[in-house]
């Protein structure tokens, strides 16, 4: 048989908060991934290396865990009040499919820098020193980000002093704020109850709060499943049974929540929802070695991504969190010592995060108005990516 060229493709590798993933401009892809499909879906599997059986994406960009194995596509925006459209692909590490449900929150952070540097937006909203303001339209959800780049000389300043507990190194920080949270198309507890009961056949009744706010997220407490909420990803990770209880969690709120119609359509939609677990505040190591005090947060959780506990904590879970947080008598707020709040410092694998959420209730509806952190972001490679040219 005729072997076939590789082809490339202008591509640039970002970390946004404690993710990684490739990015594009919608005009560099070949034409026919330009518009959503299955050509677009194997072009993005095979630059991140996957479906893999051997969960290694030895042969493409991605990193083997839910943080790594993430594409994002951006293109100047066609609506007025934003500057640029962003869609994000959750590429699965061992399956033949790109989750479209949801968004990436730790990314979102590096989609302001990519469309600056990219000549994405338009010059005159950029300072030649301060900081420039990116309206984003985030297209999985239907949502407007709004980001806050630091600029240096006319350029995208990189680094910086920030700490965010999960990655290694200082860098710039990068303020994002995600407005109107909740999901626009119904209730922002979708069962209509702050804590509900989720049946789980094999594990039993669970209280369990339900939320569509940053990503579709169940809440249920540590203790009721056998864990103190301080755990890291050794402790989860390689036991099987675990895993497959936290998948059944997931499922059923997925037919719960009306994510899904059935069970068996869970395996489909690996990136929503999420699934975490909330304890009131106790001392541990996070995974750096770093002590944390439980002095110095109001809960601990920890939270899977396509079906492994997070390193540390996904952007829009963490919306999720401070969402939760700021509306009384949730499993999140209860957690944190109940009462009003519109912040919550937490607790996570890798040290902790604090988050602001601003929530209100008018005629028995709660709803969220944004909920705001801080992340970094910055290039780790740029030029082009390489694909057989029969890929896709």
């Amino acid at each position: 048989m005729a072997n076939v060229p590789q082809i490339k493709i202008p591509a640039t590798y970002m970390r946004g908060g404690t993710s990684k993933g490739v990015f594009f401009r919608l005009d560099d892809l070949p034409e026919a991934a330009q518009k959503p499909g299955p050509a677009r879906d194997a072009l993005l599997l095979r630059v991140i290396g996957s479906p893999d059986p051997y969960q290694k994406q030895i042969d493409g960009m991605g990193g083997a865990t839910s943080s790594t194995s993430k594409t994002v596509i951006l293109s100047r925006s066609v609506s007025p009040e934003h500057d640029v459209d962003y869609l994000f692909g959750q590429v699965s590490i061992d399956k033949p499919f790109v989750d479209w449900s949801g968004n990436c929150g730790n990314l979102s952070a590096a989609v302001g820098p990519f469309a600056i540097s990219n000549g994405l937006i338009d010059s005159s909203r950029i300072p030649e020193n301060g900081i420039a303001t990116v309206r984003i339209w985030q297209a999985n959800i239907g949502k407007t980000i709004v980001s806050r780049v630091p600029i240096t000389n006319g350029e995208v300043q990189e680094t910086g002093d920030f700490e965010l507990d999960g990655v290694t190194f200082t860098a710039a920080e990068v303020a994002v704020e995600f407005m109107d949270p909740a999901d626009g198309e119904g209730s922002m507890f979708p069962t209509g109850k702050l804590v509900d009961t989720l049946e789980v056949p094999g594990v039993g009744t669970l209280e369990a709060t339900m939320i569509n706010a940053g990503i579709p997220t169940v809440f249920v407490n540590a203790a009721a499943i056998g864990y103190t909420g301080t755990e890291l990803q050794e402790a989860i990770n390689g036991d099987t049974r675990a895993l497959a209880m936290f998948e059944a969690i997931r499922a059923h709120a997925a037919v719960r929540m009306g994510l899904i119609r059935d069970v068996a359509e869970a395996a489909e939609r690996q990136h929503t929802p999420k699934v975490a677990f909330v304890a009131p505040p106790a001392d541990y190591v996070a995974s750096s070695g770093k002590a944390i005090k439980a002095d110095d947060i109001d809960l601990v959780v920890r939270a899977l991504s396509m079906g492994k506990l997070h390193h540390a904590m996904m952007g829009t879970a963490a919306v999720a969190i401070a969402t939760a947080a700021a509306v009384p008598g949730t499993l999140v707020n209860l957690a944190a010592g109940g009462g009003e709040r519109n912040s919550v410092h937490f607790g996570h694998p890798s040290g902790t995060l604090r988050v602001g959420a601003e929530a209100s209730q008018a005629n028995g509806q709660w709803s969220a108005t944004k909920a705001v952190m801080s992340r970094s972001a910055r290039v780790l490679m740029e030029g082009w990516v390489r694909i057989p040219g029969d890929a896709f």
